[in-house]
């Protein structure tokens, strides 16, 4: 009898609010996306642009608080990687097919289609990654390997948020369009290392610039957003040469460690640090 109660209990108590949380924050990121995509239907493309900056907000956060909380598990992974791939896959494609390459017809289609087939095979190339044999090293989790999703999803429309800026008809052309759109694809299934920002820390004496550089850039979103995210986008692209030059040097660093001690065995596999297993 008393067992039986117990069981009863534990039915009653089910899951802490805590460990919904993360998983809310997903849905909410979701629902920015299928928003865009309701946006660009309606020729409100500003708004679609501006749905899926949320839903990257979202995205963003989810994990940090799953991990702040102690709540990750794969179920949480595997609906962040589908939020992923519509929100930053499916709707940017349709939001620049609806706002420019439906111009061209069948080829813009074929164009539009290659973006969210890229975000699909980078989110299949990291859920094998959660699941591999053996554990990289420690310092790989500072990179991506290829572009993350929502930076290439932010990349991709960084022609579309110039048009908002710049009274001119060729940010929007079908040509520059499907040039970023297949360049940005590229990099997401590329093996390029790119920084993830995740574990950086910043040295004390570079603090004040540090602040002062956020500053500026809120001050630009606030007075020019559209040019301040393009600008941003381009910084990004631009840091790409540095992150795989202080990728190969620490992988240099690594195969003489192991020269030196060949007993040991360390992968030097890149991990594709997209959000880890959570719930």
């Amino acid at each position: 009898m008393d067992s039986d109660r117990g069981r009863h209990r534990g039915r009653l108590r089910g899951f802490s609010i805590n460990r919904l949380i993360p998983n809310v924050l997903t849905l909410a990121a979701l629902c920015s996306g299928l928003t865009a995509i309701r946006f660009a239907l309606r020729d409100e493309m500003r708004l679609a642009v501006i749905a899926i900056i949320v839903a990257a907000i979202f995205d963003a956060l989810d994990g940090r608080v799953a991990r702040r909380l102690g709540v990750t598990s794969r179920f949480g992974a595997e609906l962040d990687s589908l939020s992923d791939f519509l929100c930053f896959g499916v709707a940017p494609a349709i939001v620049l097919y609806l706002a420019s390459l439906s111009d061209v017809g069948s080829l813009g289609w074929v164009v539009t289609l290659m973006f969210p087939i890229c975000s699909a095979l980078r989110l299949a190339r990291f859920n094998t990654a959660l699941v591999a044999d053996s554990p990289p090293p420690a310092w790989t989790g500072s990179y991506f390997t290829g572009v993350p999703a929502p930076a290439g999803a932010l990349l991709a429309l960084m022609p579309l948020m110039v048009s908002f800026e710049i009274e001119a008809a060729w940010p929007r052309h079908a040509l520059v369009v499907g040039a970023v759109l297949i360049a940005v694809g590229g990099l997401m299934v590329s093996s390029l290392p790119t920084y993830s920002f995740k574990k950086g820390r910043i040295p004390r004496h570079l603090v004040l610039p540090a602040l002062l550089g956020a500053a500026l850039v809120m001050g630009m979103l606030a007075s020019s957003p559209w040019i301040a995210l393009s600008l941003i986008g381009l910084v990004y692209v631009a840091l790409i040469p540095f992150s795989w030059t202080a990728y190969r040097r620490q992988m240099s660093k690594d195969r003489q460690t192991e020269a030196a001690a060949p007993g040991e065995v360390v992968s030097l596999r890149a991990v594709d640090s997209g959000p880890p297993p959570r719930d």
